[in-house]
């Protein structure tokens, strides 16, 4: 793409995609390639699902945009449907996680202005934290690499170290209003937050008075088998932003909240142009009839244990490459025992797309309508891209 009038802010494979059949993408020059990260863990329901593609056209052919001038019907039956299979009460669309964020984090400040508190606006979070690229968001990440160049970091957020309740619990002040959270990092290196480590943490907000934010932007929508992560937990937010793959690759994203926590988020204080628009709407309600159909969640964590099983016998096998497989559901993560960048040219030239994270982590995040003879097909690549780089090393040891 030299010569571009794109901005040169991606480090793009030289791929360019033509269309996608469920699991697959297949390039401009006729190339199948078995699509193991999913857009970022977006296309939850793999590529040109029917009743995703019919919902979206069905609905082309009426209205596109209103805008939250109007009412709009889809919206308030998807906001009902997520209210009935969540703790929340309310909820809030956008087009985007960051935006998602951006609204929990105006929410938790908002709530405390209300109840005559307008100091306490700080928020904890924790190291390897992704929440976006906004610059809300990217100061509540903290990673410098996110915020070198863009001024002063935005006033308002305290980071501690990864599942360090104590220093979190240290970092609370009288200017302290919620905790966020990704109960599984993604971004971060597919680190699940232990379950005694997030029950810790409602503890301390409902001891302190603060509110508990959930970031289930990639881990949400069934990717780890329940419709959310933290229903493994028992532990409930009052606020959680969720997008990625309740649009099953259409853009769209949410801010869930309970009555309590939206008391403040009244007529005028928060708004959005194109968020909650009927296309976003009919897709969104047509992820959630698959999703929520019997039995489907139960597939999706029988087939994760067939992924995780395969992925660790190939560690097993070839511990020069991988060190070990993190995760649950199908948000897996290898860790590598070499660069990660090298992990994942080795896996595309197998022609399976996977996505590289921090901690030296690779990511898969394939669609959760992956079959059982996909998962076989993809365990038989990465094996084949391991071997490679296991013969390599070991050919450069006997020089």
């Amino acid at each position: 793409m030299s010569g571009s009038a794109l901005y040169e802010t991606f480090a793009r494979a030289p791929l360019a995609f033509d269309h996608g059949e469920g699991t697959w993408l297949v390039t401009d020059k006729g190339e199948r390639y078995l699509d193991f990260a999913g857009g970022i863990a977006v296309n939850s329901l793999g590529h040109g699902h029917p009743h995703l593609v019919a919902a979206l056209t069905e609905q082309a052919g009426k209205l596109w945009h209103v805008s939250n001038l109007y009412e709009i019907p889809g919206q308030s039956r998807l906001g009902e449907r997520l209210a009935d299979a969540t703790f929340a009460d309310k909820v809030f669309f956008t087009n985007s996680g960051a935006e998602a964020l951006e609204c929990a984090i105006k929410t938790a400040r908002r709530y405390h202005f209300v109840k005559g508190h307008p100091e306490r606006f700080r928020v904890i979070t924790f190291e390897g934290a992704f929440h976006g690229r906004t610059l809300a968001t990217i100061a509540a990440g903290g990673q410098y690499k996110y915020l070198e160049g863009f001024g002063p970091k935005v006033e308002g957020f305290d980071q501690v170290g990864f599942d360090d309740i104590d220093a979190a619990e240290k970092a609370i002040t009288p200017e302290t209003a919620a905790i966020l959270i990704e109960p599984v990092q993604g971004e971060g290196g597919i680190r699940p937050v232990p379950t005694q480590s997030l029950k810790r943490l409602r503890q301390l907000c409902d001891q302190h008075g603060l509110l508990l934010i959930f970031d289930e932007v990639q881990c949400g929508i069934g990717r780890t088998g329940k419709l959310f992560a933290h229903e493994w937990t028992g532990v409930t937010p009052d606020i959680m932003a969720i997008a990625k793959g309740i649009g099953g690759g259409f853009p769209m994203g949410a801010c869930l909240a309970t009555d309590e926590a939206v008391v403040g988020m009244t007529s005028g204080v928060h708004g959005t142009t194109f968020g909650g628009n009927p296309l976003a709407m009919a897709v969104g309600n047509a992820v959630l009839d698959v999703v929520l159909e019997d039995g489907f969640l139960e597939d999706v964590q029988r087939k994760a244990l067939l992924l995780k099983q395969g992925l660790a016998a190939v560690a097993d096998e070839f511990p020069d490459v991988i060190e070990g497989i993190r995760g649950t559901g199908l948000m897996l993560g290898l860790k590598c025992a070499m660069p990660n960048t090298k992990v994942n040219m080795a896996l595309r030239d197998q022609h399976l797309l996977a996505v590289p994270a921090g901690d030296n982590v690779i990511r898969l995040l394939p669609p959760l309508t992956v079959t059982d003879a996909e998962i076989h097909e993809a365990l038989n690549r990465i094996r084949a891209g391991a071997k490679g780089l296991a013969d390599a090393i070991a050919v450069a040891a006997a020089k």
